[in-house]
């Protein structure tokens, strides 16, 4: 009997099953990425602080060094700027560098590398020296760190033209998002939330499914009351802000996960407003200049005629990251979600100076 590969198998012959799906970790899932992108292609290069005997901070790369060795997987000096620009030059020579800032602020030192010539070699040549560099960033909050150990820095990446800013929310993005950004010819910032790493979902590292590419986002929960648009570790926040509006209120609101800040899929989260007519933007960083206020300008923009009311932002206060200790106050959470979806203009419950009376919130009135 032949099959649609063209081959034969024998009369009763059982078709191959699928490898068995089992819960794996966030933290497996880039791991195994890493493990594939070094095995598939020879240029690829994975460095950074104590990411060879160690594993990592966070053991994302346990065992790579083990099994590709150290000129594949190599520890560097404490020196961000040293080890990108280091990634500058391998880039440029045609090898796939990937590197890892080992904390979200520990990148800050080597910034003036990403603006002045990470972000801007393609341009600057034309196009002749493409810059397939991925820089791993595992940031936001969540996990008890002190200062420099909890920042949510995607909006400096998002503000630099050339770079492409990617989070994921899920195990199999984790893994689809982490090969697609190594492949890819533009310098890719790859934003690991650390309170997600732990996070376990059904998926088979033999088989893993294929996920949207950069640029696209995902509606992971269909809904016609209000949509809620957000990222990386505020997804599992606003799943559950929407289970519980559905539940207690019986609103039903979409959930949109944007995957990738850099490009903005606007036709997916533009779509998803017009259907619903309300929207609330929910992510840790500070709402000032945030990304909030980049897609809330953007759905204002093409969106005004279907709106019902304002679009809300729910996001980190407008402080440097608090104490481990106050962070749980820091951070949105449902209830914060849950209020701002109760504050967009249901029918005839607004009244006037309601808009006066939360301006005064943190952030020009983001809750």
């Amino acid at each position: 009997m032949s099959t649609a590969t063209g081959t034969s198998s024998p009369p009763g012959a059982q078709p191959p099953r699928e490898p068995a799906r089992k819960p794996s970790t966030m933290a497996q899932a880039l791991n195994r990425a890493l493990r594939d992108s070094l095995a598939a292609d020879p240029d690829v290069h994975v460095f950074g602080e104590d990411v060879g005997t160690l594993g990592g901070v966070f053991r994302v790369t346990d065992g790579l060094a083990a099994e590709f060795g150290e000129d594949r997987c190599t520890d560097t000096p404490l020196a961000e700027a040293g080890i990108l620009g280091t990634a500058v030059g391998m880039a440029m020579y045609g090898m796939r560098p990937v590197v890892e800032m080992q904390f979200d602020a520990f990148a800050y030192p080597g910034f003036e590398q990403l603006v002045s010539h990470i972000s801007r070699m393609r341009n600057r040549t034309r196009g002749a020296l493409p810059m397939p560099l991925t820089v791993r960033v595992p940031y936001g909050g969540g996990i008890g760190g002190v200062e420099h150990h909890s920042d949510s820095s995607e909006a400096y990446y998002m503000a630099t033209p050339g770079l492409h800013v990617v989070t994921p929310a899920t195990v199999p993005d984790a893994y689809g998002l982490l090969r697609r950004s190594i492949a890819s010819d533009d310098p890719v910032i790859f934003l690991e939330p650390k309170r997600l790493y732990w996070g376990k979902d059904d998926w088979s590292p033999e088989q893993p499914q294929d996920v949207p590419e950069i640029g696209r986002a995902v509606v992971r929960r269909p809904g016609t009351s209000a949509t809620l648009i957000t990222y990386g570790p505020s997804l599992p926040v606003c799943m559950e802000a929407a289970e519980a509006a559905a539940r207690d209120d019986g609103l039903e609101l979409e959930v949109v996960d944007l995957r990738s800040l850099v490009p903005l899929d606007e036709e997916t989260v533009v779509a998803s407003v017009r259907r619903t007519g309300r929207a609330v933007v929910v992510h840790e960083s500070a709402g000032f200049a945030g990304p909030g206020a980049e897609v809330a300008a953007r759905v204002s923009e093409r969106c005004f005629h279907y709106l019902e009311a304002p679009v809300l932002r729910v996001a980190g206060f407008d402080i440097p990251y608090p104490p481990p200790m106050l962070e749980r106050h820091h951070l949105p959470d449902v209830d914060r979600v849950l209020d701002a979806v109760a504050r967009l203009q249901w029918e005839s419950e607004w009244r006037a100076g309601d808009d006066a009376r939360h301006a005064a919130g943190p952030g020009g009135g983001v809750n």
